[in-house]
């Protein structure tokens, strides 16, 4: 896909991070992968971020990255794009987009590199170094140690016409108003935070009308019904479903570190689509946690 193709897909429409589906040995299962991604694709997400943050990425190999990749393509690829998720250092970052490009992903989601911190200079030339690895269409994932300034990002659009997105999960508004302003429709905008739907409402007035929904894995209906209320400006609904499930999910989502992605898996469980456990240093949620979750969903009814 053309890069410029890719980047007016992801300028509208809810993204979607799939859960990376393992067994009770934590392998990856690929039966039950296959399974989910058809099951979540009709609901209409925009786009398929496999073996991104929700789907565990940090805890994958390169091998099982490109089986992943290669599964969610041949699954969905014809129909929804698949932006595959690479990170860590520049040379298994560059090795995890070449792989995915060679698997047919869309385009590729660059996370936050690996542990160290750095300066403008040596983001620059990490992100720079992987758009130029491939031909197919990349999205920066602002966050954590890679906060990019907005000059920063002028110049790496400029010099790579395949840097096509840009996903904040650091939420200054002030930051992400000042590179909205600067690179105007020169990028499509993500909103990236953990449990999104809270921030959707304050990024699209920003100018970020899109963003990845992790709740879509097991209440895609209810994910798609907040997002056209964002779209539409239904302040009604957007605030009867902050008020019964969003404010009372992430309060559960706080009770443990890491329960970002805990919490969905407990969540796709309760459904009747579990991905299995989340591999170690994740840990489960609770059954309190699935208790109080289940008492949530089943206020929403049937998906």
């Amino acid at each position: 896909m053309d890069p410029q193709e890719l980047k007016h897909i992801l300028s509208s429409g809810l993204m979607s991070f799939p859960l990376t589906d393992f067994d009770e040995s934590g392998d990856f299962n690929e039966a039950g992968y296959r399974d989910r991604l058809a099951w979540l694709m009709p609901y209409g997400a925009t786009a398929l971020f496999a073996a991104g943050g929700t789907g565990e990425a940090f805890s994958l190999t390169p091998a099982e990255h490109q089986r992943v990749i290669q599964v969610a393509v041949e699954t969905c690829g014809n129909d929804t794009p698949i932006i595959a998720g690479a990170g860590y250092g520049t040379r298994l970052a560059i090795e995890m987009a070449r792989n995915a490009e060679a698997a047919g992903a869309a385009g590729i989601l660059l996370m936050p590199h690996y542990l160290t911190e750095t300066n403008q200079r040596g983001l620059a030339a990490h992100i720079d170094a992987v758009c130029k690895s491939v031909r197919i269409g990349v999205v920066v994932y602002n966050r954590n140690v890679c906060k990019l300034e907005a000059a920063t990002l002028e110049k790496l659009v400029d010099t790579n016409p395949n840097l096509i997105g840009f996903k904040d999960g650091v939420g200054d508004i002030e930051a992400v108003t000042v590179i909205r302003n600067r690179l105007e429709d020169r990028v499509s905008y993500l909103g990236g935070l953990p449990t999104a739907e809270v921030f959707a409402e304050a990024y699209n007035a920003a100018g970020f009308p899109v963003y990845s929904s992790a709740v879509f894995n097991f209440i895609p209906r209810t994910a798609m019904e907040f997002y056209q209320a964002v779209r539409e400006g239904n302040r009604q609904t957007t605030t009867r479903l902050l008020k019964e499930f969003f404010i009372p999910y992430i309060a559960i989502r706080n009770r443990g570190g890491g329960y970002a992605v805990s919490i969905v898996k407990a969540g796709a469980r309760l459904v009747g689509r579990s991905a299995g456990p989340v591999r170690p240093p994740l840990a489960d949620c609770t059954e309190q946690d699935h208790r109080d979750l289940a008492a949530l969903i089943e206020k929403l009814g049937p998906q």
